[in-house]
């Protein structure tokens, strides 16, 4: 089961990511982007929120819409994320994937390489 705190250290881990507070709750950037965030309320429901890569999305909501939603922010299309539903690692790729759709592939690419390597 993972937990906000392990969002927050998974996030945090990534190459160029930082926290910053937004109306109290807090957002994981890379500069100016945001990739992951957690209001208050949607962690009170156990959710955060991901902007996860666009055909990805559609497949989770398709297959797992207990644990993934929809979560429309201005024109961008986000996820909201049941933590409680993941384990960490499968929330680790996730945040990687959220990172990844806000920083340039030449320093994305190393990082997936890695977690390759890993395997």
């Amino acid at each position: 089961m993972a937990t906000l705190d392990d969002l927050r250290r998974l996030a945090l881990d990534l190459p160029g990511a930082h926290e910053v507070t937004y109306k109290g709750d807090p957002w994981f950037n890379v500069g100016k982007k945001t990739f992951a965030l957690a209001p208050s309320d949607e962690v009170a429901a156990g959710r955060a929120i991901l902007k996860l890569d666009r055909a990805h999305q559609e497949l989770l909501f398709e297959i797992r819409p207990d644990t993934f939603q929809p979560c429309k922010v201005a024109t961008v299309h986000w996820s909201y994320v049941r933590l409680a539903d993941l384990e960490p690692a499968e929330l680790s790729v996730l945040v990687r994937e959220a990172w990844a759709a806000v920083v340039p592939k030449r320093v994305s690419a190393p990082v997936f390489a890695a977690a390759a390597d890993k395997r």
